[in-house]
C-alpha cells in the first residue's frame, strides 16, 4: 500500500476520533473561560498541546494561581504515559524510516491515535498517522475554540453526554484487536480490573492518573512481553 493510501485510510480511521475530540474540547473551551483564558489562548493551547487531562490540569492550576514550577511538575507527571506510546510507536516503525518522520508522529501522540497506529498489521507507515491526525486535531483544535466562544450557553447535561462518546471511542479501538487475541482479551481484562483496584486501595488511589497509568503500563505490558512474547517479522522469515 503505497504512503497516499495509507493516509486515507489514516483519515477515515481518524473521523470517530475527530468527532469525540471535538464534543471533549468544548468543555475545555469552557473551563478555559472559566479559568480566565481567552477564546485565542486556549485555541492555541490546545493546538500545541493535545492532551485533555494535561490541559484540564493547566487550567485548574491557573484558575488558582499557582507558580510556573508547580505547572511543570504536574504537566510532567501527568502526562508520563505519552513517553511509553512514544517508545512503543518508535518500535513500531520500520528502523528505515526517516528520523523526521518519528519527530513529526511525536506531534500528536494521544491515547485514541496511539491506539488506532499500534493496531495497526506489521509495521506502521507514519503517513496512516499523519491521516489520523489530519482530521482529529481541528476537531480538538476547533471544539476548544467553539468551546470558549459560545459554550457557556450549553445545558450541563448536553455537555456530559457529549463526553460518553470518548469512553465509545477507546471501546472502538479496543475491541476489534481484542477479538482477534485471547492474549490481548485477557489483558484488556486484568488491565480493567488492576486499574480499578489502584482506585480503590488507599495508598494507591492517591497516586496521581500519570503515576497510576506508568505503573499499570510497565508491569503489565511487560509480564505479557514476559509470558507471551512477539516473534519479529525477521524472526520469522529465519525459521521459515
Amino acid at each position: 500500500m503505497d504512503n497516499k493510501r495509507w493516509f486515507l485510510k489514516g483519515m477515515r480511521d481518524g473521523i470517530p476520533i475527530s468527532t469525540g475530540y471535538f464534543a471533549v474540547s468544548l468543555t475545555l473551551g469552557i473551563a478555559a473561560r472559566k479559568a480566565g483564558i481567552s477564546a485565542l489562548e486556549a485555541t492555541v493551547m490546545s493546538f500545541a498541546m493535545h492532551a485533555s487531562a494535561g490541559q484540564f490540569a493547566a487550567m485548574e492550576l491557573i484558575a488558582s494561581g499557582a507558580g510556573y514550577l508547580e505547572m511543570i511538575m504536574t504537566e510532567i507527571v501527568v502526562n508520563l504515559r505519552y513517553v511509553l506510546m512514544s517508545c512503543a510507536l518508535s518500535q513500531k516503525i520500520r528502523r528505515d524510516i526517516p528520523f523526521l518522520h518519528r519527530f513529526f508522529v511525536a506531534y500528536d501522540v494521544t491515547d485514541e491515535i496511539f491506539g488506532i497506529s499500534i493496531s495497526v498489521d506489521g509495521k506502521l507507515n507514519p503517513w496512516y498517522t499523519y491521516g489520523a491526525m489530519a482530521v482529529a486535531s481541528p476537531g480538538w483544535v476547533g471544539g476548544t475554540c467553539l468551546g470558549a466562544l459560545l459554550g457557556n450557553v450549553m445545558p450541563d447535561r448536553l455537555l456530559s453526554a457529549m463526553n460518553l462518546a470518548l469512553y465509545g471511542m477507546f471501546i472502538a479501538i479496543v475491541v476489534p484487536p481484542a477479538k482477534k487475541s485471547r492474549v490481548l482479551a485477557g489483558l484488556v481484562l486484568v488491565s480493567l480490573a488492576a486499574s480499578g483496584i489502584f482506585a480503590w486501595v488507599p495508598f494507591l488511589g492517591q497516586l496521581s492518573s500519570g503515576f497510576r497509568i506508568m505503573i499499570l503500563t510497565l508491569a503489565l505490558a511487560g509480564a505479557a512481553a514476559w509470558l507471551f512474547p512477539v516473534e519479529e517479522e525477521e524472526e520469522k522469515r529465519e525459521k521459515i
